[in-house]
């Protein structure tokens, strides 16, 4: 959860945490002028269109260029659809795990920042009480549009590959409590991460497919023919894929082996240079495929804020040189990324097309969460979703739903 203001660790430092949000607009009331966005590498379902333009008509994005439309020049840069995360615990030195209302629209504004127009907020293993009330809050954020949805990381994953999750709070997955959160969550679950070796935990696989919950497998020490079995059972996500579960072995492949190569399981990865060799990553993109993978952040509070202490759920946390681990055992506590340096090192460091980067940061998400019919991707009729990035993939506008967040000619 976010820190308090008078919360102090160990050592009787204060416990960071950002400013509450201006009680103002911070953008001007929004020209409805419609758009046309010239000159630009557009990156499309079906390819990159080089000097291509988008016409934005109000909220939508729109086949048709209007007479009246304003011309931007966007020569030398790319277009690419709004990102989509389906992972994310906070940023802008607030917390969705814990904080209040104006917590998570901080947060949430500061990936909007970084291009995520998109963004599932992530509960952190917490009391189940203390969760489900946390998640009507989340709830009514989702019902205003201003989240996608819910996911729950925790408490019913593995002891044995627990990371930065409160060990004393962990629990198996009995079907009922995982019902709990799902109803507490009014419609607005999207995900939920088990360990499913565990009692109940295929059980609780089927409960999710049933509610239309995406069932994914993390913080696991399930073997391969178990993590199988959660496929059958209706599991589709590997949360962040190699983090938090066995490694690979020559006799034991474990469910790395059995995530990557099954068809309908799409693959979390968090691309920030931390948590993943660039071995890694391109071995999973070798072998899942681009359509099968997601770019996530697993974000916290220091996202788009800075190093310091900070709490993560009930646990300390510090962050240093942009990596978080925790006080106690200093195992790596979520990230500081955010997507705009996740594409820009994709593509940059470890040499990825940008359109195999756009289906893992854009379509595929929006594919996961039945959100493709609205977002995910630059096509008449969709949200005006979109991030503009310079010749060398830094981020220099971003519009969501025909607004600018960060205008590209404000510099």
């Amino acid at each position: 959860m976010a820190a308090d203001p008078g919360a102090r660790d160990s050592a009787g430092t204060r416990l960071r945490r950002g400013a509450r949000p201006a009680t103002t607009n911070p953008h001007p009331v929004p020209d409805k002028t419609p758009l046309v966005l010239s000159g630009a590498d557009v990156v499309l379902p079906t390819g990159t269109v080089r000097g291509g333009q988008v016409a934005v008509d109000g909220t939508r994005i729109t086949a048709d260029v209007p007479e009246n439309a304003q011309v931007i020049d966007v020569k030398a840069h790319w277009i690419v659809p709004g990102f989509v995360d389906l992972h994310n615990h906070g940023g802008g030195g607030a917390s969705f795990a814990g904080g209040t209302a104006e917590d998570v629209l901080k947060g949430v504004e500061t990936h909007r920042r970084h291009g995520t127009t998109t963004l599932v907020a992530s509960a952190v293993t917490g009391d189940l009480d203390f969760l489900a009330r946390h998640a009507g809050m989340l709830a009514e954020l989702a019902q205003q549009g201003d989240i996608a949805g819910i996911h729950f990381e925790g408490p019913f994953i593995s002891p044995c590959r627990k990371g930065a999750h409160d060990e004393q709070l962990l629990r198996d997955p009995d079907p009922a409590e995982v019902r709990k959160l799902v109803d507490a969550a009014h419609g607005h679950a999207r995900m939920m991460t088990l360990a499913t070796e565990l009692p109940g935990g295929l059980d609780s696989v089927r409960l999710l497919t049933e509610h239309g919950v995406i069932a994914a497998v993390g913080h696991t020490d399930a073997t391969y023919e178990q993590t199988r079995q959660a496929i059958d059972a209706g599991a589709t996500v590997a949360t962040h894929l190699f983090n938090a579960m066995p490694p690979i072995g020559h006799r034991a492949p474990g469910p790395i082996t059995a995530l990557l190569e099954d068809e309908r399981v799409t693959v979390e990865l968090i691309n920030d240079g931390v948590h993943l060799h660039p071995a890694a990553l391109r071995l999973a993109f070798h072998h899942a495929g681009a359509g099968r993978v997601a770019f996530i952040t697993d974000a916290m509070d220091a996202a788009g804020f800075g190093d310091g202490r900070y709490l993560l759920g009930p646990l300390e946390v510090k962050v240093e040189d942009g990596v978080a681990r925790l006080v106690e055992g200093d195992s790596i506590a979520g990230s500081t990324l955010t997507l705009d340096r996740a594409f820009k090192r994709a593509v940059t460091v470890d040499g990825l097309p940008v359109e195999d980067v756009v289906a893992a940061i854009s379509a595929n998400p929006a594919r996961l969460l039945g959100l493709d019919d609205r977002v995910g991707s630059l096509e008449p009729g969709k949200d005006a979703d979109l991030v503009v990035l310079d010749a060398d993939f830094t981020l220099r506008g971003v519009m969501r739903r025909g607004e600018w967040v960060v205008d590209p000619r404000l510099g």
